[in-house]
C-alpha cells in the first residue's frame, strides 16, 4: 500500500500536468486530506503512515479523475463558501471566492426584509445571506431542478430557510408574480461563447454551460433582464448586486445607468479585476 507521503508528491507531480505548480500542491494536499482524514501538518509528520486498502482505492479513483480534467470539488461532493461547506456537482457552478466578496459587500449594508437572488445554484449566496440575516426573507430562483435540489439540501442542511422558485428569468411571464424586493442579487452567466475555448478544462468541460455562457453578441443578456426585473420589483431605493466579467464591467455600468439607476459602483476583487456592480433605483416621482 502506498504511504501518504509518496501519495501526495505522486499526485502533485502528474497533476503538473494540468496546473502551474501551486496549485497542483493544493489540490494533492485537498484530496489527501479528504481520504485520511488529516491536516497538512499532520500528514507531514505521519508522511510513512501507509493508506489503507479503502484509502488507497479512494485515492486511485480520485487521482484518475482529476487527471481527466474533473474539479476536485465535484470528486468530493463539496466546496467551501464563507467558512462553510456546500453539497456541488456537474449541476451547479463551485462557488468562488469572488462571490464570496460580493455576499460580504451586501452584509456591509443594513439588512432588509427581502431578498430575490437570481441563478441561485448551490445557493451559495441566498443561504449565506439567510443565514446571516435571519430575519430576512430570501427568495431564491433557477431555471434547473437539478441545481435548485441541490440549493434545497444545502439550505436544510446549514438550517437556512428560504423559498425557491424554478424558472427561468430570461422569460418574463414567469417571473411577474415574484413580488417585490429590497435586494436583487445575481451571479449570472456572462461569459461570451466565444470564449469557451479559453477557458480552464476542468471549468468549460465539467460546469454547467447554462450557468456561465451568453451569447457571443450579447453579454450584457442577464443584466439587461435583472435590471428591467428591478424596474418592476424593488422597492424604492432598493439595491441590485451582480458580480461581473472584468472585461465587460464598464458597459454593465453603463446599461444599469441607462435604465435608470443611480449610486452605480463597480468593485474590484481581491486580484485588482472589476467582478462586482452595485445599484440602487432611482427613486419614483
Amino acid at each position: 500500500m502506498p504511504e501518504i507521503g509518496t501519495s501526495f508528491f505522486e499526485l502533485k507531480a502528474a497533476l503538473g500536468k494540468l496546473y502551474d505548480e501551486h496549485e497542483a500542491a493544493a489540490i494533492a494536499h485537498e484530496c489527501l486530506h479528504h481520504i485520511t482524514g488529516l491536516d497538512r501538518l499532520t500528514r507531514l509528520t505521519q508522511k510513512h503512515q501507509v493508506l489503507s486498502p479503502e484509502q488507497a482505492a479512494q485515492f486511485s479513483k480520485m487521482k484518475t479523475g482529476l487527471l481527466q480534467g474533473m474539479p476536485l470539488q465535484y470528486l468530493i461532493g463539496s466546496a467551501h463558501f464563507l467558512g462553510r461547506d456546500f453539497t456541488v456537482s456537474p449541476a451547479v457552478l463551485i462557488p468562488r471566492p469572488e462571490t464570496e466578496e460580493l455576499v460580504q459587500w451586501i452584509l456591509e449594508g443594513t439588512p432588509p426584509q427581502q431578498i430575490l437572488d437570481i441563478g441561485t445554484g448551490s445557493g451559495c449566496i441566498a443561504i449565506s445571506l439567510a443565514l446571516a440575516w435571519p430575519a430576512c426573507t430570501l427568495h431564491a430562483i433557477d431555471i434547473s431542478t437539478e441545481a435548485l435540489n441541490i440549493a434545497k439540501d444545502n439550505a436544510l442542511q446549514l438550517g437556512a430557510r428560504l423559498h425557491f422558485q424554478q424558472g427561468d428569468f430570461l422569460k418574463t411571464e414567469q417571473c411577474e408574480q415574484l413580488g417585490q424586493f429590497d435586494i436583487l442579487v445575481s451571479n449570472p452567466p456572462y461569459i461570451p461563447v466565444a470564449e469557451r475555448m479559453s477557458l480552464h478544462p476542468n471549468v468549460r468541460e465539467y460546469e454547467p454551460g447554462t450557468a456561465l455562457f451568453v451569447p457571443s453578441d450579447d453579454a450584457l443578456l442577464f443584466y439587461r433582464a435583472i435590471a428591467d426585473f428591478g424596474k418592476g420589483h424593488l422597492t424604492a431605493k432598493g439595491w441590485i448586486y451582480c458580480e461581473l466579467h472584468r472585461d465587460f464591467a464598464a458597459e454593465a455600468a453603463a446599461l444599469f445607468r441607462q435604465e435608470g439607476y443611480e449610486e452605480v459602483h463597480v468593485r474590484k476583487d481581491m486580484q485588482g479585476n472589476e467582478r462586482m456592480l452595485r445599484a440602487q433605483l432611482r427613486e419614483r416621482m
